[in-house]
């Protein structure tokens, strides 16, 4: 029984059985642990072979959302709840603008929750949701799909090509339609699973931790980050005040008290802030950002200097 499932799907390597691993269920459970755990590594090492190819999606996405475009995230299942995981990340981390996402998860808001059943099955519905959203020229959509082959996400990503977004893809299988569909492929060879076909697993952490990385590079690009410190975060709790008020007395190099009074007069933008503690006005610093946002560290640059 085994040998006939692995023929039917011996062409996706996430869903093959490890040999190695055939009697997982009747080891002593510490050491089915380590076995799961040494999994997690290897999809961690599966990254390595795709940094440059991370690197270059990221600056061809950065450069098409200089302007006022949307992130999108497309995929099924464990696939796109990872992505959404992801996505709404960005905007408490980086300031990233609520309206400037958009969530592709086939079976609706519903499949967050709960498994939609069929609803990764339906292309229709995934060149729909693009439609949904009005992406176009000026938008990035992010297709994920461990098998490289699911319908929904694949007609989402087609169909954003076809409108003229910028398209990326993650895949865990070679030679797959989803990665033929993008312009840039990335594939996490990540294998067999612990258990046969349970993606969540390997999978599902060469997922988490590639968009990690890429979202992130993102982020570095828009200016969103200086001297490794995330000063577009969204200040909303006592912790991360005291977290931007350190930002500020840091960068700015003042006190506490005059980098807490400046963040105050700034809203609470942190970078707002620092302009505004290294002397520039209140309403000068709100200008200069807002029309080079991408450019912070050379207003920093430019205050010190004076």
């Amino acid at each position: 029984m085994r040998a006939r499932l692995d023929d039917r799907l011996a062409s996706m390597s996430t869903e093959t059985a490890n040999p190695n691993l055939a009697e997982i269920d009747r080891w002593p459970i510490e050491r089915a642990v380590g076995a799961m755990l040494e999994g997690q590594q290897e999809a961690i090492v599966a990254l390595e072979s795709q940094t440059g190819v991370i690197a270059r999606a990221a600056e061809a996405a950065a450069e098409r959302l200089a302007g006022n475009g949307r992130l999108a995230y497309a995929g099924a299942g464990t696939s796109g709840r990872i992505g959404v995981q992801d996505g709404v990340e960005l905007t408490p981390t980086f300031g990233w603008p609520e309206q400037r996402l958009a969530f592709l998860l086939a079976g609706g808001d519903a499949a967050m929750m709960r498994a939609v059943e069929g609803a990764e099955d339906d292309a229709d519905a995934g060149q729909a949701a693009v439609g949904d959203a009005a992406l176009g020229p000026g938008d990035v959509l992010i297709g994920i799909a461990a098998s490289g082959r699911t319908p929904y996400t694949l007609g989402a990503l087609q169909e954003a090509r076809a409108r003229g977004c910028l398209t990326i893809s993650l895949a865990c299988n070679a030679d797959t339609p989803l990665l033929a569909a993008a312009e840039h492929p990335i594939l996490l060879d990540t294998g067999s699973e612990a258990i046969a076909g349970s993606t969540r697993m390997k999978a599902g952490t060469a997922q988490k931790a590639a968009l990690n990385v890429l979202s992130t590079a993102i982020m570095l690009r828009q200016g969103f980050v200086f001297r490794g410190l995330m000063v577009s975060m969204r200040i909303s709790n006592a912790k991360l005040l005291t977290r931007g008020i350190a930002m500020v007395s840091e960068i700015a190099g003042v006190g506490e008290a005059e980098a807490r009074a400046a963040l105050e007069r700034a809203g609470k933008d942190i970078r707002t802030a620092v302009l505004v503690a290294l002397g520039m006005g209140l309403e000068d610093a709100r200008a200069r950002i807002a029309k080079a946002p991408r450019d912070f560290a050379g207003l920093v640059e430019g205050m010190r200097g004076r």
